[in-house]
């Protein structure tokens, strides 16, 4: 059965590889267990709901994809997508969660419609390579600052904006601890490095008194608060559209950087550097982002994460339903993410913003019409707060400095489309 679904043989590739390969994926990329509840809760969403939400999202994204696609990218409610929908669409907008639900469905919607008459798949090869990793490289700043934010080592100031907080402070120097350790145990090969670092800090912070313990296992908590508590009324009103419309343009960007990168990594592209089955990929992508709205959480999304299981022998779909099943598994260890304190999960989104700017190095820098834009898109998200208008202002600065040195050979229909967009949404929201 695993052969037929999977074409184990016809990839290399053998039941204990793949096994391995989902393991090791799947330790990479457990910490949004404890991290997306946290940031959405910021949002008002209830913590226990939101935490069943995102490993059954991650868990439906994963099968969909190992099974639809056959490709070993696993799928989870996405980092830069679940700030944005807190911070920006409900913190900065005002729109309440319900309404932000309803956003991240009807932008599912319209990524599955896209999919499936192919104009998904033409916008994804139309977004220049410079401006794929210079939106990476974007989020990644972004959700440096928050990690930053949350560990109280930034924080605002009526002078300058922001300024530096409290460092000798419990929770900054826990923030500190964590990515230090990140990073050190990256350097030796740690698989479950970034998760071991959450652990490490909530115990730490049990010892000095600062974290109340709740317990370790139990049964999963109710998942409604937040089960089909879209608000698809509030969606279909002008103002909302302009926010749909920024759910798609940043689901589509993050997938379609993380979908090339892992199938660089696993030498999937074909000789035209293209990805096979990227239809599949796609609709699978779009219909985890549906689920997850249902379910209650923000964007699912593919991770780049997945390169790890890459890296170390997976070459089929199987690789992703192994990392769904283990996110099942994780529905029972609730009291531990609701103990996880911010500060914990601190130096994650630091070592996260590193891995997304590592992008930055394959920019040509000698061209300054390639670079411009980038630096355009990658200093303005942070600085804006918002990921979307710093893609809008990367598009158009990328389409107007073409124009005006002459280089109308790099432009292509979709950056003109997707610039002019973006100039009729500045213009009139």
């Amino acid at each position: 059965m695993l052969e037929k679904l999977f074409k184990l043989k016809q990839n290399q590739t053998t039941l204990k590889q793949e096994v391995i390969a989902g393991i090791t994926t799947f330790l990479t990329m457990a910490y949004i267990i404890f991290v997306n509840p946290m940031m959405l809760a910021d949002a008002g969403m209830d913590h226990g709901a939101v935490f069943v939400a995102t490993c059954l999202a991650a868990a439906v994204g994963c099968f969909i994809m190992g099974l639809i696609a056959n490709y070993p990218i696993a799928l989870a409610p996405g980092m830069g997508l679940n700030a944005f929908f807190t911070y920006t669409v409900v913190g900065e907008m005002g729109y309440s969660w319900e309404t932000a639900l309803g956003a991240v469905f009807m932008s599912g919607v319209c990524f599955l419609i896209l999919s499936l008459v192919n104009i998904r798949e033409w916008v994804v090869n139309s977004i220049p390579m410079s401006l794929r990793f210079g939106i990476g490289a974007g989020i990644g700043l972004f959700l440096a600052l928050i990690g930053l934010k949350s560990a109280g080592i930034v924080v605002a100031s009526p002078a300058t904006l922001v300024t530096m907080g409290d460092i000798t402070a419990f929770p900054a120097l826990m923030g500190a601890l964590g990515f230090f350790l990140i990073i050190a145990m990256v350097y030796r090969g740690m698989k479950s490095a970034v998760i071991a670092s959450i652990l490490i800090v909530t115990v730490l912070g049990l010892i000095f008194g600062d974290v109340q313990y709740t317990g370790i296992v139990s049964a999963p908590p109710s998942i409604a608060p937040t089960f089909m508590k879209m608000d698809l009324s509030g969606v279909l009103e002008i103002s909302m559209i302009s926010v749909v419309f920024a759910f798609l343009f940043v689901d589509l960007f993050d997938t379609s950087g993380t979908l090339i990168a892992v199938a660089q990594r696993g030498g999937f592209l074909d000789e035209k550097g293209r990805l096979p089955r990227a239809k599949r990929a796609l609709t699978a992508d779009s219909m985890a982002t549906i689920a997850g709205a249902a379910l209650g959480t923000s964007t699912t999304t593919s991770y780049v994460e997945s390169a790890a299981g890459v890296s170390v022998g997976g070459r089929t779909g199987l690789t992703a339903v192994v990392v769904g099943v283990l996110f099942i598994v994780c529905l029972f260890f609730s009291p531990l993410a609701h103990m996880v304190p911010a500060y914990a999960t601190a130096g994650t989104l630091f070592y996260v913003a590193i891995l997304m700017m590592s992008g930055l190095v394959n920019i040509d820098w000698e061209d300054i019409t390639e670079a411009a834009p980038v630096a355009v898109t990658c200093l303005l998200m942070p600085l804006t707060f918002s990921i979307a208008n710093a893609i809008g202002f990367g598009f158009i600065s990328y389409a107007v400095i073409k124009l005006l040195t002459g280089r109308f050979k790099d432009l292509n229909t979709g950056v003109i489309v997707i610039a002019a967009l973006f100039v009729i949404k500045f213009t009139y929201s």
